[in-house]
């Protein structure tokens, strides 16, 4: 066996890549491998969509802000970096959708829209008469015999109707996965749905069993998590335990080069040249399919039309805002005339993030066939959200100080992902050994599946290794 150093490259310093990063380090620490290892990161920062924007005692988050706690790589990395007494829990409250200009609760035991209690539902004003026996259709509709993948709205249509998808799942859904429901792959994306409907026939009967039966006495636990300081210090703790040579900051890869001897050279943007022994490519698969194309034909990624997202935060003295109603925030179904998707009482959602005596309101806005905010300043995007809030709450004042943050979406998934996924997984690895694709254009868009990505290739990149090291 050979004693020599071997070169891992990881191309990407968002979650996806720093995850690899950190078990990689961990994995050649602890066995004594012989490997070095770089991180390249286009940009001057690490840490992609995630970003923390501290100022004056507030957390603001200008990317996602939390993770679910169910998907428990999140929280593990977080333990493993040393920070589990830094996660935090988001505190409950009622959540409400816009509905005629009103903001009316989420019907009690709607999960992820789909309801399994009755009355809730059968009160609620949010779904007519004739939309609540549609979706009542769903107890005697058989189950559908097809294992093709459909859109997330096709599914629901056939099992609830019209009116429930517009009004109450739709805007659920929109919140996970921005862009059209009726894009949106079900089995990439709420795989469940579709595994729920086989076992159970009726998606009603299939929610309703899946819910807890055993009463919890006082508030209910909040279900997802996040961090003191924010979603940042999973990347600024990573960045703390890799070593400082092993991360390159504004350094982009132009090229890929097979040699005969099955190393690998990148180019960078600059011309140096790197030789390697494995890549880990994190990037999205835009940046990563010119650098594949020479040596495997590998489809561009089947989507929508991108389109641009924004969050708007807010900060107001608590005395400025008069929410009118108990809860932590509304979202907005896309008929419903607003200009905003979605908007977080984050002062009650996530009180850690806000001074005593304030409040944070944030906001979204961009829809897929709804970019005309793209064309607006910041200032222009404040107002626009605040006419919307007008609305629905009193505000007495402009925000003291406000950040708009636009980025570009690159999901959802559209029907067929599943497929397209692993037809590119097989094709790198029949035309390039040694060489891997993970983040959030592959298996998943929130911070734990990409986590997840970026822990799995760790012992597929050792692999690579130990097979030249034979």
């Amino acid at each position: 066996m050979s004693d020599k150093t071997y070169h891992i490259t990881i191309v990407g310093g968002g979650i996806t890549g720093l995850t690899a990063a950190f078990y990689l380090q961990k994995e050649i620490e602890e066995k004594g491998l012989p490997i070095q290892f770089q991180l390249l990161e286009e940009n001057g920062r690490l840490g992609g969509k995630i970003q923390t924007w501290r100022h004056e005692g507030f957390v603001i988050e200008q990317g996602p802000d939390s993770f679910l706690e169910r998907k428990t790589s999140a929280a593990q990395l977080a333990t493993d970096l040393g920070l589990a007494q830094e996660l935090v829990r988001n505190s409950t409250g009622q959540a409400y959708i816009w509905h005629n200009e009103r903001l009316i609760p989420i019907p009690e035991g709607a999960v992820m829209g789909v309801p399994t209690k009755l009355m809730p539902f059968v009160t609620t004003d949010l779904i007519s008469w004739s939309g609540k026996i549609r979706a009542a259709a769903d107890l005697i509709l058989p189950a559908s015999s097809g294992d093709g993948d459909i859109s997330v709205g096709e599914f629901f249509r056939r099992r609830l109707g019209d009116e429930v998808i517009e009004n109450l799942i739709q805007p659920l859904l929109s919140g996970v996965y921005s862009g059209d429901i009726d894009n949106l792959s079900l089995l990439a994306s709420f795989p469940q749905f579709a595994q729920m409907e086989k076992q159970h026939r009726s998606l009603i009967l299939a929610m309703k069993k899946s819910r807890p039966q055993a009463k919890v006495q006082g508030k209910p636990k909040g279900i997802f998590l996040t961090l003191k300081n924010g979603l940042e210090s999973l990347v600024e703790g990573v960045e703390k335990e890799l070593p400082a040579s092993a991360i390159r900051k504004n350094t982009g890869v132009k090229e890929l080069l097979k040699q005969e001897s099955g190393k690998y050279t990148l180019v960078m943007k600059d011309g140096e040249r790197m030789e390697t022994d494995a890549v880990l490519f994190t990037v999205p698969h835009a940046v990563a399919e010119p650098l594949l194309r020479p040596y495997t034909s590998v489809p561009s990624l089947p989507q929508a039309k991108p389109h641009m997202v924004a969050t708007i935060s807010m900060a107001f003295p608590e005395s400025a805002v008069d929410l009118g109603l108990e809860g932590t925030g509304f979202i907005v179904p896309r008929n419903a005339g607003a200009k905003i998707t979605a908007c977080t009482w984050a002062h009650r959602k996530w009180p850690h993030t806000t001074p005593a005596g304030a409040a944070l309101l944030r906001c979204f806005v961009g829809k897929a066939k709804e970019q005309s905010f793209m064309e607006l300043t910041d200032e222009e995007v404040m107002e626009l959200a605040l006419r919307d809030l007008h609305k629905t709450m009193t505000i007495r004042q402009k925000p003291d100080f406000y950040r708009v943050t636009r980025l570009q979406n690159a999901i959802p998934y559209v029907v067929g992902h599943q497929a397209w996924a692993r037809d590119v997984s097989e094709k790198v690895a029949s035309s390039l050994p040694g060489v891997m694709l993970a983040g959030a254009s592959y298996n998943g868009v929130g911070v734990p599946d990409c986590i997840d990505q970026g822990k799995k290739a760790v012992p597929h990149l050792l692999e690579t290794v130990q097979r030249l090291r034979k």
